[in-house]
């Protein structure tokens, strides 16, 4: 935005202020304009041009609030018809100049210097502006010399200088981000190929580039978002549809799975991921997502499937969080030694990763219990089941194992410490805060630990659910 008094000297080039609407549109919109406030300024400005279309006046003052606001290309468009109403007045001229100039347009920007100059040949700017052209175009050209020849890292610096000098031209940003992609810079790519589109009203070329470099980054709905610009601005334009196309299914059913993900709705996350999977095979990147949500997803539908995901991603990225989401699919598919090798290499790339300590803990609790122990397993569920399908799996045991079902012997005393187990699986399972302890590597019913309720009776429990007629008395030997 323009300092208050370069404002001021702007503005009151000319003071021929009548009584008429308009000029009371120009005064009250140079009064916006001096207080700062600029979209006020700019209604005012509207309506002057609306009033007076053929008042150059009106042109100019529009194209000062213009430049006020950042938006060069309306500027020059409004000083453009200023000259063309009025050729000889030179404060729009040297304002078109310094556009142009910003913009890199560097041979009109040139003229209309040279114009300003014959009219006032002791203007300090002007004579600035006029003798840096060459100077900023010699820095462009070297800049491109080490582009071509790789040397991204010093093209980077010169290109960055002489935007500070024409920072509306869109040509250096796009230079630059090209620059910042060999120097695997991708934020500042990104932010230099947004700047270039927001530079140019019909950069359909950017917006493009800018979308296929975002999905090239796996940034699947952001290169989406930019494609459906470029087809907004022009919807016959064939290279843009044609890769609208190619991504919005992609899209579609990955922003399906990461919503169903954060829901935990596992199994739609599964679905919708393996869609989009089998829908990109070749950008490594956009895999690489789709590959985290199946390994994030599918250990609670299929842990051993869940393990194969896992590993395709961390081909493609390893860093802690991707080895801790591996390790939680090794422990939900009971892989307890390889889920304790991924954590323990997850903390020598951050000591300090609490994630990973605390799944370590369970990982080694997990691995010591599936030695003694494992209710999961003496019912025949999975680590997700729910309290419904423990019930009912609970049911299914006790009633093949009730010892009253055998006759003595040694079959009668199997089938004893079987029940025992199975009625001792159900009460750890379907009490939250125990399940949650054996979760966490901890037997709640531990006969060492001292915390094995005194009263617990397995037939108790079984004839809760059932009103059981078995009379079973136990034979301890």
């Amino acid at each position: 935005m323009f300092p208050a008094g370069f404002l001021f000297i702007l503005l009151n080039l000319y003071s021929d202020v009548g009584g008429s609407d308009v000029d009371k549109h120009l005064e009250m919109g140079r009064s916006f304009l001096m207080r700062g406030q600029l979209q006020d300024a700019l209604t005012h400005c509207h309506a002057a041009v609306d009033g007076d279309p053929n008042n150059y006046r009106t042109f100019y003052q529009r194209g000062i609030a213009y430049l006020a606001l950042e938006k060069p290309k309306f500027a020059l468009q409004d000083f453009d018809k200023v000259l063309e109403l009025k050729p000889d007045f030179i404060a729009a001229r040297f304002q078109r100049a310094s556009v142009l100039f910003k913009q890199g347009q560097f041979e009109k920007a040139r003229q209309d210097y040279q114009v300003v100059l014959e009219v006032e040949p002791t203007n300090d700017e002007a004579l600035k502006y006029y003798y840096l052209i060459d100077e900023v175009r010699d820095t462009i050209d070297h800049a491109k010399s080490q582009v071509t020849s790789g040397r991204c890292y010093e093209a980077v610096d010169l290109i960055t200088s002489t935007i500070e000098s024409c920072p509306w031209n869109a040509e250096l940003r796009e230079l630059r981000a090209e620059c910042h992609v060999a120097n695997k810079d991708y934020m500042n790519a990104v932010a230099d190929f947004h700047s270039a589109t927001k530079l140019l009203s019909d950069n359909t070329e950017g917006l493009l580039k800018l979308s296929k470099f975002l999905y090239r980054l796996g940034h699947v709905s952001e290169s989406l978002n930019e494609i459906r610009s470029c087809l907004k601005r022009d919807p016959e334009h064939k290279e843009c549809f044609k890769f609208y196309k190619k991504i919005k299914d992609v899209a579609k059913n990955f922003e399906e799975a990461s919503l169903a993900e954060e829901s935990r709705d596992h199994p739609k996350c599964v679905k919708t991921a393996l869609k989009a999977l089998k829908l990109e095979s070749d950008v490594e990147n956009v895999k690489l997502k789709i590959y985290q949500l199946l390994c994030k997803c599918m250990p609670h539908t299929d842990p051993n499937s869940a393990v194969e995901y896992c590993q395709e991603a961390l081909k493609l990225h390893k860093d802690q969080n991707s080895l801790c989401d591996r390790a939680e699919a090794y422990l939900a598919a009971e892989m307890y030694d390889d889920a304790i090798i991924d954590l323990k290499q997850a903390l020598e790339i951050d000591p300090n990763f609490q994630r990973a300590k605390e799944l370590l803990q369970t990982a080694q609790q997990r691995q010591k219990m599936s030695e003694s122990r494992d209710y999961y397993k003496i019912l025949g569920v999975n680590r997700n089941a729910p309290k419904k399908e423990i019930i009912k799996a609970y049911r299914k045991a006790a009633q093949t194992w009730h010892p009253d079902n055998f006759q003595d012997g040694e079959e009668k005393k199997r089938a004893e410490k079987k029940f025992i187990d199975i009625a001792a699986a159900k009460e750890v399972l379907t009490d939250p805060e125990k399940r949650a302890k054996f979760d966490r590597g901890e037997d709640p019913l531990d006969p060492e630990s001292g915390k094995h309720p005194s009263n617990f009776n397995p037939f108790q429990e079984f004839h809760q659910f059932h009103g059981s007629p078995f009379q079973f008395k136990f034979h301890f030997n």
